[in-house]
């Protein structure tokens, strides 16, 4: 599974001298996107010939459709390499003028930490009005494309009542797999949906971890990864995933084994969403392919190709096939879902998590 959202230590900001002198030989300086038509960029898009994403792989979110749609009605042919959001923005800081990659998906705080070390590309898109004001820089330096809801997925051919809140598991009997909170973001949002479940928040997530703790303390915590492999072999109870992660992963078993049971719930105390956000490279050698790509992305087809992967799509204005939204959660069931209120407060929880997660949860681990 694509890890996009581990957050190693990157710089909040580049030296001015530094991308002045990167940005020799690549699109920084050279092209202003967002002054041309869509005819222009389409028409430079198909002598680029070529995309080369990053954390943007086939299996995550159905971004496969995606990319063979591009290809199919443009012929730009693609590729992507799997990393990280902190990674996606290390590999373009690092290679700078000599590039090798055009566009990223990262996660939502990513994004103004891309602009903010300059390494973004804007282009707003034609379907800019569409996007909420919350989801897209100003520019264009970010835009997100879609977002994600902490849920449960149970299988309830090993608990027998699967839970639908926070206090439903603290009462249960059954182990819960959350993955890495030290690292990866999921987690991470994992244990800030407990905080606020047990009346916690951004600056406050010690409920978060009391409550992982106790679950340590009782031998309920699977400290391993909550991987589609492990779900399918059965050695999970209960795993904290992303709403699209979870509806794929079951999906994905029981195309396998039909008589796998698995139900997926949003916790009904605490539950948070997240968007990720496209970044253009500022150095990019093919700037026309990565902005025909987000637009792409934007567009109807491409927010339906989203939400065939059971995400939710930035844009409130595309109707989706019914067929397509049959396969989504109840809309009743993200009634308490919200994204996070105080950025600063919960970027600095996050700094701390790897030596408050290790000695308050994972030290009592039995």
């Amino acid at each position: 599974m694509k890890n996009k959202f581990w957050k190693i230590g990157i710089c909040a900001c580049m030296a001015a001298g530094c991308l002045s002198g990167c940005a020799e030989g690549g699109a920084k300086e050279a092209v202003d996107l967002n002054s041309m038509s869509l005819d222009e960029i389409v028409s430079k898009a198909k002598e680029d010939g070529e995309i080369n994403s990053v954390g943007m792989p086939d299996t995550w979110a159905n971004w496969v459709e995606t990319w063979n749609e591009i290809e199919e009605t443009y012929g730009i042919t693609h590729t992507d390499t799997d990393m990280s959001s902190a990674e996606e923005l290390a590999i373009f800081k690092n290679e700078a003028s000599d590039a090798t990659k055009d566009i990223g998906d990262v996660g939502q705080s990513f994004g103004p930490v891309a602009e903010e070390q300059g390494l973004t590309l804007p282009y707003k898109t034609s379907y800019w009005d569409s996007i909420p004001d919350w989801a897209k820089d100003d520019d264009g330096d970010w835009i997100i494309g879609y977002y994600g809801t902490i849920t449960f997925i149970t299988n309830t051919d090993l608990v027998k009542d699967a839970p639908t809140s926070w206090q439903d598991i603290l009462e249960g009997d059954y182990s819960v797999t959350i993955g890495d909170v030290s690292v990866a973001t999921q987690a991470q949002s994992g244990l800030l949906s407990a905080a606020i479940a047990f009346g916690g928040s951004e600056s406050n997530i010690q409920p978060g971890l009391d409550f992982f703790k106790k679950l340590a303390e009782e031998g309920r915590l699977d400290m391993g990864d909550a991987s589609v492999a492990r779900l399918e072999k059965g050695e999970i109870e209960v795993a904290v995933l992303w709403d699209y992660n979870a509806l794929g992963y079951r999906a994905q078993i029981q195309e396998n084994n039909p008589n796998a049971s698995f139900e997926v719930t949003v916790p009904s105390d605490g539950a948070i969403q997240s968007g990720y956000c496209t970044i253009i490279n500022a150095y990019t050698k093919r700037p026309y392919a990565a902005a025909l790509a987000r637009e792409y992305i934007l567009s109807d087809e491409g927010q339906i190709n989203l939400a065939k992967g059971y995400a939710r799509p930035i844009r409130d204005d595309v109707e989706l096939p019914e067929e397509v939204e049959a396969n989504l959660l109840p809309d009743e069931q993200y009634q308490n879902a919200r994204f996070i209120e105080d950025q600063e407060a919960w970027d600095q929880a996050v700094a701390d998590l790897s030596t408050s997660w290790q000695e308050e949860v994972v030290a009592y681990a039995k």
